[in-house]
């Protein structure tokens, strides 16, 4: 049975009632209160994983970030991309003078006083993230950051009747068709997995009766895969580079040393220019992309010397290491830390504060060190080919 925003579904001896929101709506929070307060559930499931729980409880979490250690495990992408999309909701909350996820407090709250369980009911954020990132493949990656990026510069103002049209069914569905021609496979990871993973986890709640409170986008999608089971550590489980992947990183930086290496013994000017314009275009477009970021001059030094011999390994990029030069020489603070959520709101704070300025240095100099090897790459490629044929 479904009520506007209510859906009440029978399984068994369990009553689950699935409450569809928008994520900084007032009328959402409000809802979520009520029905809490009425139904008195024995579970209260959250559209949360423990990470965006701990956001949630523990407000001082920025302070206990190790920027080290995210460019060492290599989480500087997935943690800049994360800050990006929270801005966007937070911009919103901002205009309506609201708390973002204040729907999902509420529901924390209202949970721990009817004495009610609380179900962490979402996949972790990084496991969606990077199953998306490895299965989207190059093409996919540029257009999905391309968006995020550009999409961070629209400042449009929407109505809150607008905002409460995002739980209508006929709006979402047209908004996921319209999602679904771009993205295709960015779909299947980010809202058909998690609408399984949703499902499988309310109905694993404790009580006959359940309380879920979702984004309305997942409604539909949960209502139907409810009925039918599915493997949670499967649909946890993160994708591994195969062998073929394994090979492939490699095949480019090993062919370019050997096109070098070999253009050598036709003529040790051409390989000189081969190797001059490897270098050249990697530490010119590195350097270029820690310049954008605003990083430290010797950040961009840093950029400079390392990036045409880290494209030539796999398993360094030189974002990593021009970020832990700028992390270094620009070691964030605590006002940094305390800042940071008021900071994302802007384009001009994500420059301005260390912490995500040193995000930048690490994205932007890996994106041109990335746009580097293919330019230098193509290069080499042709002054080899012309070498050959005119000996």
């Amino acid at each position: 049975m479904s009520h506007e925003n209510i859906t009440k579904l029978q399984m068994e001896d369990k009553e689950i009632i699935i409450i569809g929101t928008a994520h900084v709506s007032k009328q959402s929070a409000e809802e979520v209160k009520r029905v809490i307060e009425e139904e008195k559930p024995e579970a209260v499931c959250v559209e949360l994983d423990q990470q965006r729980y701990n956001a949630i409880v523990h407000q001082a979490r920025w302070q206990q970030m190790d920027i080290f250690k995210i460019i060492k495990e290599k989480k500087s992408t997935f943690l800049l991309v994360n800050l990006i999309v929270s801005s966007f909701q937070k911009r919103i909350a901002k205009q309506f003078d609201i708390k973002p996820g204040q729907e999902m407090i509420q529901a924390i709250e209202s949970a721990e006083r009817n004495g009610s369980s609380i179900i962490l009911a979402d996949r972790s954020i990084q496991v969606t993230f990077l199953r998306i990132w490895h299965g989207i493949g190059i093409k996919g990656k540029i257009q999905l950051l391309t968006n995020i990026f550009f999409g961070f510069f629209d400042n449009e103002k929407i109505t809150e009747d607008e905002l409460e049209k995002l739980k209508t069914k006929d709006t979402l569905t047209s908004l996921l068709e319209e999602f679904t021609a771009s993205f295709p496979k960015l779909k299947n990871y980010l809202v058909d997995e998690r609408d399984q993973y949703l499902a499988q986890k309310i109905k694993e709640a404790p009580g006959k009766k359940i309380v879920a409170v979702l984004g309305a986008a997942h409604v539909p999608g949960v209502a139907k895969e409810i009925y039918k089971e599915h493997n949670l550590k499967k649909l946890e489980t993160l994708p591994k580079k195969t062998n073929r992947s394994r090979i492939i990183s490699w095949i480019v930086p090993l062919a370019i040393i050997g096109i070098i290496g070999s253009t050598y013994y036709f003529s040790r000017s051409a390989a000189a220019d081969l190797t001059f314009s490897w270098i050249l275009w990697n530490s010119i477009l590195s350097a270029l992309g820690t310049l954008v970021a605003l990083g430290h001059p010797l950040s961009i030094l840093t950029s400079l010397v390392v990036a045409p011999f880290t494209s030539l390994n796999p398993f360094f990029g030189a974002g990593w290491v021009a970020g832990f030069v700028e992390a270094f020489v620009r070691r964030p603070n605590v006002k940094d830390f305390e800042n940071l959520s008021e900071d994302i709101f802007t384009f001009k704070g994500f420059w301005r504060n260390k912490v995500t300025r040193i995000l930048l240095v690490v994205a932007l100099t890996n994106l041109g060190s990335v746009l580097g090897s293919i330019i230098g790459g193509a290069d080499v490629i042709r002054i080899f080919f012309k070498t050959i044929k005119g000996s």
